[in-house]
This record gives C-alpha cells, sequence and structure tokens, in this order.
C-alpha cells in the first residue's frame, strides 16, 4: 500500500483506537476501555475546542531511531498522519500492540497474540555518500526542521536569465531593471478639460469659425490676450493660453463673447507638460511586478517591450492508479483534487504552468516525462514514500538527480521532497494527501518559484491563537485558519487527507512544536485569494 493510500486505508481502525485512548484518558485509570461515550467537543461555526493535549505523556521521551527487520516503530517520526478529531496523529499499529498488551494484563487468562514482525525491505543505495537514508525508519534523524526545509528550497537556485518580452507578454513577470521615463508626461500641455482655452481676464472674444482644437490634431495658432478657443480633454493648449475654462463654467453670449461663471486661476485645469515625470526620471525599481497598471505606465512612459525576470515554467505531474479526472468515485477509485487544484495555485504563486499531465503508478512514464521535461520545475503529487507503487525516489536515483531536501519535520506532508534533476531544473515531489500537498507546496515550492521569479521573501505575518494548539512533540504542525477580529481560529477538518478546512481558510498557522496556547502569537502562511491569472492551457479533463 502506497504512503498516500495508507492514511486513508487506516481510517477505521484507528477511529477506534484513538477513541480508546480518549476515553481512558478521561475515565482515568482503571477504567475499562470504551466504558464511556465521551468525545472531544466540536466548537460551532467551524472551529475546533482544542481541549487537550494528547503528546503529553510523550513529550519527556526523546524518539529513537528504529532499525530495519524490527516490529512496527516506536517513535514520534514514524507515526501515520491520520486525524483524531482534528489534532493528533498516531500509528495505529503501535496502539493496537499496546491495547493487546493491557487486554493482557487485565484477562491473564485470554493470551495476547504476538505482534507480527515486520521485515523492513532493504533501503535503496543512498544517491551520493552525502545524501542521508531516506527511509522511513531513519525518519527521527534525517528531517530537517520546517523552517530549514524552507531555507534550503529558498537557497537552490539562482534568478532566471532576463528577457525582453513585448508589453502583451510581460504580465505577471518582474522587470529586470528599473523603469525610466523615456519622455516627459505630459509630453506637452494638456487640457485636463473639455471646455475653451482662455488668455488673460475674461470677458473673451471667440473666432466666428471656432473649429476648436481636439486631441491628437496638429498645434492649434497661438491666442492672444482676451481671446478664447473651445478645447477637447487631452488636447494641446495653444501657445499664450493662460487656462481652461470648463464648459460648465461658461455662457456664451452673441455667439461672440464668453463669460466665465466663476473665478478662474493661472494654469487652472492645464496639465503641464513633465507635470508627472520627466525624460529620465525612474518611474519603479527593478524587481517590480509587471501588474496591468504597469504595463499602462511603461505604454505611456514610451516602451514597446520591457526586459524582465521570467516566471518559473512549472509541469505538474499527478501520480496516481486510483485517481478519476470526472464523476463520482466508484470501485475503489476517488477523484483527483490536486491536478485542478495546484495549477491555479502555482500560477498564483509566480508560476508559468505548461502542463498538468495525469500517469497513474507507471514508474517508466514518470522517467519518460521526467525525461523529456524542459520545466524549470516539476511538480509530482504522491509517490514519495516507500510505497510498492511509490516510485519518485528510485526514479530519481537512476536519473542521478541529487536530493536537497527528504522528508520535513512537519505535519502533515513530511514524505515531501526537492531534488535538483540537473543544473538549473528542480523536482518538488509533493505527497498525495491534499492538505498534506499543501503544505509541500507552501514549504518548497513557493520560495523556490520566488528565488527563481527574482521575488524577495514574502513579509513575515503573524496573528494570536483564539484556541491552544496541541503540537507535535518534535515536528511543526501546519493548521488551517480563519482570521478575526480577536485573532486566528483553527478550523475543523483539518487531517491530512480532508479539504473542508482548507477551503474555509485564510492561512495556515505555524505551530511549533510542542504547541501553542491561546493568545500565542504564531507565523501564518497565507493562501489567497488566489484570484484570476493567466491561463495557460486547460486542466484535462476525461479519463475513466
Amino acid at each position: 500500500m502506497s504512503g498516500r493510500e495508507g492514511d486513508a486505508g487506516l481510517d477505521r481502525a484507528t477511529d477506534e483506537a484513538l477513541a480508546l485512548v480518549a476515553d481512558e484518558r478521561r475515565a482515568g485509570p482503571g477504567a475499562v476501555p470504551g466504558s464511556t461515550s465521551d468525545h472531544l467537543s466540536l466548537g460551532s461555526a467551524g472551529f475546533f475546542d482544542f481541549v487537550e493535549d494528547p503528546f503529553e505523556a510523550e513529550t519527556a521521551a526523546a524518539p529513537t531511531p528504529a532499525r530495519a527487520g524490527t516490529a512496527a516503530a516506536d517513535t514520534p517520526g514514524d507515526e501515520l498522519d491520520v486525524p483524531f478529531a482534528g489534532v493528533r496523529f498516531y500509528d495505529t499499529m503501535r496502539r493496537s500492540e499496546e491495547r493487546d498488551e493491557e487486554r493482557q494484563h487485565r484477562h491473564p487468562a485470554i493470551p495476547a497474540l504476538p505482534a507480527p514482525a515486520v521485515s523492513t525491505p532493504p533501503a535503496d543505495p543512498p544517491m551520493s555518500d552525502a545524501t542521508p537514508d531516506a527511509t522511513p525508519d531513519a525518519m527521527p534523524q534525517t528531517h530537517p526542521s520546517w523552517a530549514a526545509a524552507r531555507r534550503t528550497a529558498a537557497q537552490a537556485a539562482r534568478p532566471l536569465a532576463p528577457s525582453v518580452r513585448p508589453l502583451g507578454d510581460a504580465l505577471g513577470h518582474l522587470l529586470a531593471v528599473r523603469l525610466t521615463a523615456l519622455t516627459d508626461l505630459p509630453s506637452f500641455d494638456t487640457s485636463a478639460m473639455d471646455g475653451w482655452a482662455v488668455a488673460g481676464p475674461g470677458p473673451w472674444r471667440l473666432p466666428k469659425d471656432d473649429a476648436g482644437v481636439l486631441a491628437g490634431r496638429a498645434d492649434a495658432g497661438p491666442i492672444g490676450d482676451g481671446e478664447a478657443v473651445r478645447i477637447a480633454t487631452g488636447a494641446r493648449v495653444p501657445p499664450g493660453a493662460t487656462a481652461v475654462l470648463r464648459s460648465e463654467h461658461g455662457t456664451v453670449r452673441l455667439d461672440e463673447e464668453l463669460y466665465a461663471s466663476r473665478h478662474l486661476t493661472q494654469g487652472q485645469d492645464i496639465r503641464p507638460k513633465g507635470q508627472e515625470c520627466r525624460t529620465g526620471d525612474e518611474l519603479l525599481p527593478a524587481g517590480t511586478p509587471v501588474t496591468p497598471a504597469v504595463l499602462g505606465l511603461a505604454a505611456a512612459a514610451g516602451y514597446d517591450q520591457l526586459r524582465v525576470v521570467p516566471r518559473p515554467r512549472v509541469e505538474v505531474l499527478v501520480l496516481g492508479d486510483e485517481l478519476l479526472r470526472e464523476g463520482l468515485p466508484h470501485d475503489g477509485l476517488i477523484r483527483d483534487a490536486l491536478g485542478p487544484m495546484l495549477t491555479p495555485w502555482l500560477r498564483a504563486l509566480g508560476a508559468e504552468v505548461t502542463a498538468t499531465r495525469c500517469l497513474g503508478d507507471d514508474e517508466t512514464a514518470l522517467r519518460a516525462a521526467l525525461e523529456a521535461s524542459d520545466a524549470d520545475v516539476v511538480v509530482t503529487t504522491g509517490g514519495t514514500a516507500a510505497g510498492p507503487v511509490d516510485h519518485v525516489h528510485p526514479t530519481l536515483r537512476r536519473l542521478g538527480a541529487e536530493l536537497l531536501v527528504d522528508g520535513v519535520a512537519v505535519r502533515p506532508g513530511h514524505p515531501m521532497l526537492l531534488a535538483r534533476l540537473t543544473p538549473g531544473r528542480h523536482l518538488v515531489g509533493l505527497p498525495g494527501n491534499p492538505l498534506a500537498a499543501v503544505a509541500g507546496l507552501h514549504t518548497l515550492a513557493g520560495p523556490l518559484l520566488r528565488t527563481l521569479a527574482g521575488r524577495p521573501p514574502a513579509e513575515p505575518r503573524r496573528a494570536g491563537l483564539t484556541e491552544a494548539v496541541p503540537g507535535h512533540p518534535t515536528h511543526t504542525r501546519l493548521v488551517p485558519v480563519v482570521l478575526r477580529a480577536g485573532g486566528a481560529h483553527p478550523l475543523r477538518f483539518h487531517g491530512p487527507a480532508m479539504l473542508r478546512g482548507l477551503a474555509a481558510a485564510e492561512a495556515l498557522a505555524v505551530v511549533p512544536p510542542g504547541g501553542a496556547e491561546r493568545g500565542d502569537a504564531i507565523d501564518l502562511l497565507d493562501l489567497g485569494p488566489v484570484g484570476p491569472v493567466p491561463e495557460t492551457g486547460p486542466y484535462p479533463g476525461g479519463g475513466r
């Protein structure tokens, strides 16, 4: 069974085992398992009432690595991502063994069944002498912290080489050089309103054949003191004009004389040449994102093309034979939630997604896709654990890739990885569970894409928790939250395979190892909003 399938396949057994643990803790020592129906309370409005720290009994025990050929692992690092009312991840096999031992103690006449020996297959050879052992038994010792993994991802690459693009193709990229004005703005004195260009104090004489001065026309002749001429917004102000009288503020009498209904000041409603900028002025610094407004300013300042740092090109490979592209789940098949979700999310993170391909659990197809891809970053979903159809690690070894991050001390999402395929090309391997995949996206892909695109690190954001959140003894936790006036509210439905909490969330709360108390200020990973982004092709439909 693959790592992606493991969490879902253990749900029913885990519910029973974890309910037993909660009941025992509430009933106290000596109580009969299952004798109470108490459960953790679920708050209103989708919030979770975190009422106990299920890690309390384990915090004092330091994790020890397991070895090949032993029974189920006894370390927190080997626990499977299985949610208990949204607050705990347990190793079901370990809890089952403890329950058997407890029953043996309480009922000595009924011998406990011996735990079956679990033989661990020999680990694949390391990719290099510097590559740490990536087998599950070594996880507690080899996984970097969440913060260290993000630093590694941010430092794994350099910004892409700048390129020159037409204005129409520059949206979403970053300016590689500062934007300086190629002309004065405006480039001549222009009228800010429809009305009359007037010279001196009124009343003013109008020409008998007053065709007026229109925008985009050649220079109008000069006017003298006491004269006026009709003028349109944006038209060049004729020499000698001292102000523009708005149409609604003037009255023409006898078709020859213009009177003002209010006082005019010198230069009123005239935009003088160079009012906004002079030739050579810096308009925007290098590193500015090219937005629609930036495109407009560049065009006004005389640019036809821009030198930009391009958006990183990303290809998404969705792995898993059990995934459907349409319709309802059936016969052991489930809908693919990651393909439709990751593509726009990657675009919002600054990537140009060139393709989203569904490969299934096919090692040959995965290797061929990686060898053929010319993307700056390949993002895979699923297949990062050590199951029989988890092909990412073996394929990376065969391709000679360099593992930069092989697992992270974070829940959910600890099997995520980052590898360098070739100089300048990287692979981000995301777990197959949806929330775990998003955790990997923001842990590894986000910092890597920012560096490639030349973007600075995101501004840190913090908020106080409205409820205490239990933590893992050694791992960071990423918990979906909504932001209210009182702070960050943790949401229900935040197991690694769940999407309800994520869909309602505004951020992921970064809960440090050991947990956080109510009122504690914690870091936040902003989740959006993911608004309209440039399209490069539809997500592939069809399938089974």
